[in-house]
């Protein structure tokens, strides 16, 4: 995983150092002026006094870690695998913050004898990928929606492209150079959701050792999209209104009111309106998220675009791998089709990657029977 990401954020136009022993990142850490550290433990990292944000593998404890990384003052925290366009936009982010003032942000390469690790460009949208009827709307509302900023929410079961959506609604919008800032409601903790959404002041709680902006200021000028929207507690859900009537949010610790200039975008695979009626999500905050509601198909009702995503994938992950593209034959193509999709347009990724990887010189119909089977 180190060296994978390594690679990938070289090729974005970061400069990177790794290690894998932390006395040796210690000293690395006082020789060059890294802008920031990731890892995978934060109580190694807090002592630095860099910035950092946490990569951590799967364990039963993710609640307590995540809590834990927030307390020692992580920027962000993430499971492995990485979502990397996550991991893009927050090290963007924190560069535009870090940028001297006067200085274009993300146009900009950092002294190489700092070893600062700077964006130099911005990554494109990945397309979406098809030609069916079913992601033909999708792609048609977006068009029509993007350059107004009506707030949106997008619904669709996990694995069908809902963020992808989101990032499309921003980079055509007018809110485009703008930041897009992600928060998966899901992910943080209850009691950090309000010092997560809104920032808190030095001195708010034990762990405040410093100010920090919130997702709400991160994302004024752009668009902020909150992920999982459905499984956001009810005292969250409050608090989220409020910003969303007024404009407005209040740090933890601050009784000051700070303007946000915002475009929301929600997303959640939960029927809100049985949530509603289960008294697990306020009616009032639905209709205020649900101006506009983009749903995003399942792909077996888009069992037409398998061929169109299978090739697309074959070309990513062959060049990520540094690879030539295995041909898929035909009749194993006919298999992919075939197939239902229960994790959809991920599930297919993750698949045609094993392929890849499993397959000889071209992918046939036995690689699909004998690697494709839960």
């Amino acid at each position: 995983m180190r060296k994978t990401l390594g690679e990938r954020l070289a090729y974005e136009g970061f400069a990177i150092e790794a290690t894998d022993n932390v006395k040796e990142a210690s000293e690395m850490c006082r020789q060059i002026a890294f802008d920031v550290v990731l890892t995978d433990d934060s109580s190694n990292a807090s002592p630095l006094g860099i910035p950092f944000i946490v990569l951590a593998g799967a364990s039963d404890n993710q609640i307590q870690r995540a809590v834990a990384a927030f307390r020692d003052g992580a920027m962000d925290y993430m499971q492995i695998p990485t979502d990397i366009n996550r991991l893009y936009d927050t090290l963007r982010r924190y560069a535009d913050e870090a940028a001297p003032q006067g200085e274009p942000p993300l146009q900009r390469i950092a002294p190489p004898a700092t070893g600062r690790a700077r964006r130099t460009r911005t990554p494109a949208v990945q397309p979406i990928i098809g030609s069916s009827d079913a992601i033909g709307h999708v792609r048609d509302v977006v068009e029509r929606v993007a350059a107004f900023d009506t707030r949106t929410l997008i619904t669709g079961e996990n694995g069908t492209g809902k963020e992808l959506v989101a990032r499309w609604l921003h980079a055509k919008s007018r809110r485009s150079a703008g930041p897009f800032v992600e928060v998966n409601c899901a992910a943080i903790p209850s009691e950090l959701i309000e010092s997560e959404l809104f920032g808190h002041e030095r001195g708010a709680f034990t762990s405040a050792i410093k100010q920090r902006k919130g997702k709400f200021e991160q994302a004024s000028g752009g668009t902020l999209f909150m992920d999982e929207i459905g499984d956001m507690s009810l005292a969250a859900q409050a608090k989220v209104l409020r910003a969303l009537q007024e404009n407005k949010i209040c740090r933890v610790g601050s009784d000051k009111d700070i303007d946000v200039d915002v475009r929301v975008i929600a997303a959640t695979n939960k029927n809100l309106r049985e949530e509603i009626a289960g008294s697990r999500f306020r009616e009032d905050l639905y209709h205020r998220l649900s101006v506009i509601v983009i749903r995003v198909p399942p792909l077996r009702e888009r069992a037409s675009d398998v061929p169109e995503l299978t090739q697309h994938f074959v070309e990513e992950i062959s060049a990520a791998y540094d690879i030539s593209p295995k041909p898929i034959e035909p009749d194993a193509m006919e298999a992919l089709t075939a197939m239902r999709w229960s994790g959809n347009v991920r599930e297919l990724r993750n698949v045609i990657e094993r392929l890849i990887i499993l397959s000889g010189d071209s992918v046939t119909i036995d690689d699909v029977r004998n690697y494709c089977q839960s």
